[in-house]
């Protein structure tokens, strides 16, 4: 257990200092105040008797989560948890992980996720910095009798789960992320995918990432959907669970759309709508399951510090390679080639980190890092990282275009582009390559489709791409 820090932290250091202010005095000890609690009651209570959720063969209604829930929130209050504590949770997909995310909510504890595929040195790093006053290592650690709700006074700013970035260039960041982000969040998306009472959502992506925890659970709550969860994708099992479970709907990652081409087409007979997020989308995966499925992916574009900002429209082109226009209360902008954006779905802050906040966030834009071009009719495409654009004797190489066409080719089954260092040109991309395709291949289709200066020095073959747990690949690791 890692104790939480005595309460006089600096206000400077510590930017929820303010969402801990003593309850008003409207409703006893209890605000009436816009929270994510007034949205979920919509399936918890309104749909009480139905069926929501189905996880390890087993089926809950809502009421069974909304007292499941319950139970341990009140176990937490026993254990001495209070608004503003932070809980870390170290699980996979089940259906207690739920369980003690809604009781978090329902404390105003705040929900600190941890990847289970980190090591102790990872995990370290987010206990030390988010200073959680538990860790919850086993589902079972947590129970009691008592279903009754508890009451806290919790308003749209209360926060609501500290998420650490995932990593991708260095030490991962707590983005602290309110009530409020999350339902605007989730309302953008209902109405813009058209999500209702009506769906099925087959949910397999992990539940401490973003994507699952801000998309998938938040949709399936709010919507009162059917949701059935997986504890992870497999590709050796997936055509089953989509055959048996027949969903409509459906979130996942390119590599989870690379792994369902070898699917037989029928598990897409009653699906109304795949959507892709978390890394970039080749082209010729959009293309290739289009023509084997007869459904058009919906790629979308979001981080953990904004939630969803841009998204392909759900009636319109959903072009490839893009990413679409920004979601409702959006606004985009692109300065100096960089990716901003600005609305109600960003994040309140990075925990403990003034200095980085300050960095990240001007005038209320949120600066991604991320390279982008907008078409004359509004298609925002994502170019790669800014870190990793390469300058190659005054020449801007932006590595996304080299990896679309190495994917493009017999034998490459994943590629990644660097820039290193080059004592003449400053920098020149080298390709890293996972498949069987020969270097002297895949030199000639380059220097044949592109400029000379874009074509990589090197192919140096691997035998995996370092990625993070979503897909996204992790460039500074390569060559390290």
């Amino acid at each position: 257990m890692v104790r939480s820090p005595d309460a006089e932290v600096d206000a400077v250091a510590d930017p929820l200092r303010a969402h801990r202010a003593s309850p008003c005095n409207c409703h006893g000890d209890y605000t009436i105040s816009v929270n994510l609690l007034h949205l979920y009651d919509q399936s918890l209570v309104g749909r009480a008797a139905e069926i929501g959720l189905e996880w390890d063969k087993k089926q809950f209604s809502f009421a069974a989560i909304e007292a499941r829930s319950n139970r341990v929130a009140n176990a937490l209050r026993a254990r001495g948890f209070a608004k503003g504590d932070r809980l870390g949770v170290h699980l996979a997909n089940s259906v207690e992980l739920i369980d003690i995310f809604l009781a978090c909510v329902k404390l105003g504890v705040i929900f600190v996720p941890i990847n289970i595929l980190y090591r102790d040195r990872e995990i370290e790093h987010i206990t030390r910095d988010a200073e959680p006053r538990a860790v919850i290592t086993s589902p079972e650690e947590l129970t009691s009798g008592n279903e009754e709700r508890p009451r806290e006074s919790l308003d749209g700013d209360t926060p609501a789960a500290i998420i650490y970035t995932s990593g991708t260039t260095g030490a991962s960041k707590g983005a602290v992320l309110t009530h409020n982000s999350f339902i605007s969040n989730s309302v953008s998306l209902l109405a813009a995918w058209q999500i209702s009472q009506a769906d099925r959502l087959l949910l397999t992506l992990p539940l401490f990432h973003i994507h699952a925890l801000g998309n998938g659970l938040q949709c399936w709550l709010m919507s009162g959907c059917r949701m059935r969860l997986l504890e992870r994708f497999d590709h050796r099992t997936a055509a089953e669970e989509f055959l048996d479970f027949r969903p409509t709907l459906f979130f996942g990652v390119p590599t989870i759309y690379v792994r369902l081409l070898d699917a037989p087409a029928e598990i897409a007979t009653s699906m109304r709508l795949f959507v892709s997020g978390s890394a970039p989308l080749p082209t010729h995966v959009f293309e290739k399951f289009c023509e084997r499925f007869g459904h058009t992916i919906l790629e979308r574009y979001g981080m953990t510090e904004t939630f969803m900002t841009l998204s392909n429209p759900y009636a319109g082109e959903r072009r490839a390679g893009t990413v679409g226009f920004p979601l409702p209360g959006v606004s985009a902008r692109i300065v100096d080639g960089e990716l901003q954006v600005k609305g109600p779905t960003v994040f309140a802050g990075y925990w403990r980190n003034p200095a980085a906040t300050a960095a990240a966030v001007d005038d209320g834009w949120f600066k991604t890092g991320d390279l982008a071009s907008i078409s004359d009719d509004g298609y925002y495409t994502l170019l790669g990282r800014k870190g990793d654009l390469i300058i190659s004797g005054g020449f801007n190489i932006y590595p996304r275009e080299i990896e679309e066409l190495l994917l493009e080719q017999a034998g490459v089954r994943e590629a990644a582009v660097i820039g290193v260092a080059d004592a003449i040109r400053g920098e020149v991309p080298i390709a890293y390559i996972v498949g069987e395709a020969s270097a002297d291949d895949l030199d000639r289709v380059c220097r044949a489709q592109l400029a000379s200066f874009k074509v990589p020095r090197k192919f140096i073959r691997v035998d995996s791409i370092p990625r993070t747990a979503l897909g996204k690949v992790q460039k500074h690791l390569l060559g390290s």
